[in-house]
């Protein structure tokens, strides 16, 4: 099986640094504030540009800018959300890689080992014990035949009969 060819080891993942409760609740608070504070803007930019074209002074057209800024502005919402929606699921996806398979690694390593156990405890405990009383019952038969005891009680019960 040694043909010269130098055995390279296969590099181990580590996982991400593992952040405190306190960390986590303080970074999403952040994404909170963060996402309050653009929407919050969003908000006042969407009011003062309304109140902007709706000024008497504007003609028709401008209803015609007021409903494509509405429609730029749901746009950007949605790409907001669509952006939101590929972290959370790169965040399941790297949830899946990252504890969810090594459970199931470690899970199946101890079926593994369970399955050995068992099969050497079958081997070397059990098997053993059958034969044992394989023999010891042809030994009691060959007696029986050969006259030396007595024909061995049938298992009865200790128990009394019902009507009794």
């Amino acid at each position: 099986m040694d043909d010269g060819t130098p055995i390279t080891p296969v590099p181990e993942l580590t996982p991400p640094p593992v952040l405190s409760e306190k960390e986590l609740e303080a970074r999403q608070r952040r994404m909170i504030i963060g996402l309050v504070v653009l929407s919050v803007v969003i908000l006042v930019s969407i009011i003062a540009s309304t109140i902007y074209l709706l000024q008497p002074t504007t003609n028709t057209m401008k209803i015609r800018d007021i409903f494509i800024i509405w429609m730029a502005l749901e746009s950007m919402l949605l790409t907001m959300v669509l952006i939101i929606l590929v972290i959370q699921l790169a965040r399941l996806i790297n949830l899946l890689q990252n504890e969810v398979k090594p459970i199931l690694e470690s899970t199946n390593e101890t079926v593994s080992y369970l399955r050995g156990t068992s099969t050497f405890l079958s081997n070397n405990m059990i098997e053993p014990v059958l034969k044992m009383n394989e023999y010891l019952a042809g030994l009691t038969q060959l007696l029986v035949v050969l006259r030396l005891t007595k024909k061995p009680p049938k298992n009865k019960s200790t128990k009394p009969p019902m009507g009794e």
